[in-house]
């Protein structure tokens, strides 16, 4: 019989093998074999008469006590402290994080624009009814379990307040542009309840810290970003939601010119890894009342599926994730995909589009040689400003003249 979850097998008795006893006591249980080898052989004791008194009356002292908690998870035992130690006495009580209520915090301090955002958005999604979204914002909140017995969550400050690092100090966004290495070139941080930070993060890295590329499909002008946007949608979300607020450290988000980086404190379930995140699971929340706040605004699934979705669009995109797990966070990174340099090709496809808007002017000026700049714009689908322009540049080229005025003159094709 090998060891497992609840089988442990010792050559010889170690007082701290005692720890592995609490260990299996705050899991499902289990048994230590004193004189038998890693195989499974019975090596046997010469002392296990001794043993049979000494270790009982060791455990009874021992677990008599406040001693360290460790847990057993597959064949390995952990030692439990600081956040670990305290979600795993939450969850033997039921209880998670984000559902303890907090004192001193009245419906009236809430953030108004964050009740709009929310509104706005679960009307966008769906996800709950017209009734629904008219009810008082107290009642919304109790209709959202934001509410124990009259006070307030941890997940409703965090969602609805406007200052919620007021008692979680790490609860806001840094995002971060960096040159080479280490340089920090220039940095923001957001602030405000978890809806008004989704609302902002993503739209603030994508007006000041990406670059478009620009090309132009025809007249088009099309805007290609180094990561997809429904993808840092989702990153940003993951992060706001599965965030561990009582460590007092913000998300941080790296911006280099190839690479985004997305780091968050977390409490992860036993024996997830990167790669579980990376491939189908089930939806396990940290923060679950939070979590369901987003799932009705639509911002997330509430399947699991979100991080597969995102690693798609990635992929589609032609840009490559990597999740690095720590024992107390998680980061993500965005590898933008290596391309030609731009430039070239927006000076190519304008030039190409310039020619053909040229060709069109003097195709309709050979039908008719008085037709207005207005005219003229109206037929080949670009501004006065266009045609002038163009105009301009054939006239000194030698291609063009005019004869007379704005006002009853014509063009000559030279």
């Amino acid at each position: 019989m090998p060891e497992s979850q609840n089988i442990e097998y010792k050559e010889s008795w170690r007082d701290e093998y005692i720890k592995w006893v609490c260990g299996f006591a705050n899991a499902q249980g289990g048994k230590i074999f004193i004189g038998v080898d890693d195989k499974g052989h019975v090596v046997g004791l010469q002392n296990a008469k001794k043993l049979m008194e000494d270790i009982p009356n060791k455990i009874r002292d021992a677990l008599g006590l406040l001693v360290e908690y460790h847990y057993r998870t597959g064949s390995t035992k952990q030692l439990l402290q600081g956040t670990a130690l305290t979600q795993f006495l939450l969850n033997k009580t039921g209880t998670k994080w984000d559902a303890i209520p907090v004192d001193c915090v009245d419906f009236r301090d809430l953030d108004k624009e964050s009740f709009g955002i929310f509104r706005r958005e679960a009307k966008k999604s769906g996800r709950m009814t017209a009734q629904d979204l008219s009810m008082t914002d107290e009642e919304l909140l109790d209709s959202l379990n934001l509410v124990v017995d009259g006070k307030l969550t941890r997940a409703a400050i965090l969602l609805f307040h406007r200052r919620p690092e007021r008692w979680f100090g790490g609860a806001f966004v840094k995002v971060g542009f960096f040159g080479d290495g280490p340089d920090l070139q220039y940095q923001d941080e957001i602030y405000g309840s978890l809806f008004i930070q989704a609302d902002r993060v993503v739209e603030l890295i994508y007006l000041k810290y990406f670059k478009a590329r620009i090309s132009y499909d025809g007249l088009i002008r099309v805007e290609r970003y180094p990561i997809p946007k429904d993808a840092m949608r989702e990153a940003v979300y993951n992060a706001l939601m599965h965030s561990n607020y009582s460590s007092g450290v913000p998300i941080q988000i790296r911006i280099h010119k190839d690479e985004v980086l997305i780091s968050n404190d977390c409490v992860f379930p036993a024996n997830w890894t990167a790669e579980t995140l990376m491939r189908r699971h089930r939806s396990e929340q940290y923060n679950p009342r939070i979590a369901n706040a987003f799932f009705r605004a639509g911002y997330v699934e509430a399947w699991g599926r979100g991080i597969e979705n995102m690693c798609k669009l990635c992929k589609d995109y032609g840009v490559k994730t990597e999740y690095t797990v720590h024992p107390g966070d998680v980061m993500l990174a965005f590898f933008a995909k290596a391309e030609a340099p731009m430039e070239n090709a927006t000076e190519k496809t304008t030039k190409k589009t310039t020619e053909k808007t040229a060709e069109k002017i003097l195709r309709l000026l050979r039908e008719n040689p008085s037709l207005t700049n207005k005219e003229l714009a109206e037929k080949c689908g670009i501004t006065e400003d266009g045609v002038y322009y163009q105009t301009k540049k054939m006239k000194s080229k030698g291609i063009l003249r005019r004869i007379g005025g704005d006002k009853g003159g014509h063009w000559e094709i030279l």
